[in-house]
């Protein structure tokens, strides 16, 4: 009885074991994200936003596109889209686009977020999570800035002040 005992624990000890090498191999193995950097060609996508419409990314060449990832529950996401709702209402008609891209959530909350504040630029969906995996972003909030010529001319993670939204959009004015 004492011997079969010793076994059953042992084999689980074993699988235990061999669980634990397991993790570990998996964890430090995973590649990195890919990152996007300045002067990279912006990776393409297409994204639908809360009305159905569908944006894709190189539709937008020949304009700036100031591509911001978000989430509603991200506080500093939450104190800086008044500022690019703001300075989107002055560059729209310069050739610069708003993309706020949201990762992973549901519709209802995206819009009920959205209508708070009043956001006039297209707000998009990537419940997946696959647009935020090609552009390498993390954590959030994560800018990024394309030129005329689907260049990424700049990447910025955190929050931003108005100031620097306007800054930023005027920089990739065509």
């Amino acid at each position: 009885m004492k011997k079969r005992r010793l076994a059953i624990r042992s084999v689980i000890l074993v699988l235990l074991a061999g669980a634990v090498v397991y993790t570990l191999y998996a964890n430090f193995t995973k590649e990195e994200r890919a990152m996007v950097t300045p002067g990279d060609t912006a990776p393409d996508f297409v994204l639908t936003d809360l009305e159905g419409n569908k944006h894709k990314l190189s539709d937008y060449k020949g304009q700036g596109v100031f591509l911001n990832f978000w989430g509603t529950w991200c506080k500093p996401c939450e104190k800086e889209m008044p500022y690019i709702n703001n300075q989107y209402a002055q560059f729209k008609d310069q050739g610069v686009q708003v993309l706020a891209v949201n990762i992973g959530e549901s519709n209802l909350a995206v819009g009920n977020f959205a209508e708070k504040y009043s956001l006039d630029f297209p707000v998009i969906l990537d419940k997946s999570r696959q647009v935020m995996n090609a552009y390498g972003v993390n954590p959030l909030p994560a800018t990024f800035l394309i030129d005329k010529d689907g260049k990424v001319v700049r990447y910025h993670t955190g929050q931003l002040t108005e100031a620097t939204v306007k800054q930023y959009m005027e920089s990739i004015k065509p």
